[in-house]
């Protein structure tokens, strides 16, 4: 059954995504607009980040940098932020794969995303043929879920992710 089912939760974590992705480059390209800075969380043991040993021996599984006054030669390349950040007054360079990040956020405008461990989303999509009991028990519960709110038509609101 699962087969026959859309995977919206993926489509709209991709969507998410490319909004940070548009929104690096739009900084990469114009620099911070107004009061604007960002909270990026992402995971220090994905593919392709790029830390330092001694930040990888500090943050083991996850990092949260802050992009607001002191942050040098961002860009986005290859699907990654690539940034020079000071820390104890030292430059050192981080790339972070978008598909790293777990929580992108910007205090000043009240905006936040969190996704999804995009390792886990795709070894639920994709499947490598190899049975895992762990994904194949969150899928199982993931499809009754969604036939029961099929079951009751259920509507999820969107209210609460509106600005006021």
């Amino acid at each position: 059954m699962s087969e026959d089912l859309l995977r919206y939760d993926l489509m709209i974590e991709a969507a998410l995504r490319d909004v940070v992705r548009e929104t690096m480059e739009t900084v990469a390209r114009d620099g911070l607009p107004g009061d604007h800075h960002f909270y990026i969380t992402f995971l220090t043991k994905f593919p392709g980040v790029k830390v330092p040993d001694y930040l990888q021996k500090q943050y083991s599984e996850e990092m949260t940098i802050v992009l607001q006054y002191q942050f040098f030669g961002l860009k986005l390349e290859d699907d990654c932020i690539k940034v020079t950040l000071s820390f104890n007054n030292v430059k050192e360079n981080l790339v972070v794969p978008i598909d790293a990040i777990t929580t992108f956020a910007d205090p000043s405008v009240n905006f936040a995303l969190q996704f999804q461990n995009a390792a886990d989303a795709g070894a639920l999509s994709e499947g490598d043929g190899k049975e895992s009991p762990v994904a194949n028990k969150e899928e199982k519960e993931q499809d009754e879920n969604a036939a029961k709110k099929e079951e009751r038509g259920e509507v999820i609101s969107l209210d609460k992710f509106r600005k006021k």
